[in-house]
């Protein structure tokens, strides 16, 4: 059974720090690029991040650059969310996802294979 569960949300205070991780199972998880993404009250899901597994390459959206930092570890099939000097307007339930191609980084939800269940995170000011 294919699995993805995400794990560390929770409630900070502005300018916090979470980490979040994404433990996979039931897929060779070297062979997928793994992206977060997240959707708050009343919006549309955004991508925050994503990285290939084959050379861990990244990318991220303004909102999120210089302040969040993803990555992987194949020894332990889990990808982590490093988020740092946190927001309100991160405020979201955060997911992760995985899209086969170890080279190959999407930001567009269709096109991943794999989701978790997601996690909350609630950022107060």
């Amino acid at each position: 059974e294919v699995q993805l569960v995400e794990s560390g949300g929770g409630l900070v205070q502005a300018g916090g720090s979470l980490r979040l991780s994404c433990a996979a199972s039931g897929f060779s998880f070297d062979r997928y690029s793994i992206g977060w993404f997240r959707q708050a009250p009343g919006k549309e899901r955004e991508g925050v991040s994503c990285i290939t597994n084959s050379d861990g390459s990244t990318s991220y959206p303004d909102s999120v650059k210089g302040r969040f930092t993803t990555s992987t570890d194949n020894a332990k099939n889990t990808a982590y969310l490093q988020m740092n000097s946190l927001r309100p307007e991160d405020t979201a339930v955060y997911y992760c996802a995985a899209v086969l191609g170890p080279d190959y980084c999407s930001g567009t939800e269709s096109e991943y294979d794999y989701w978790g269940q997601g996690t909350q995170v609630t950022v107060s000011s």
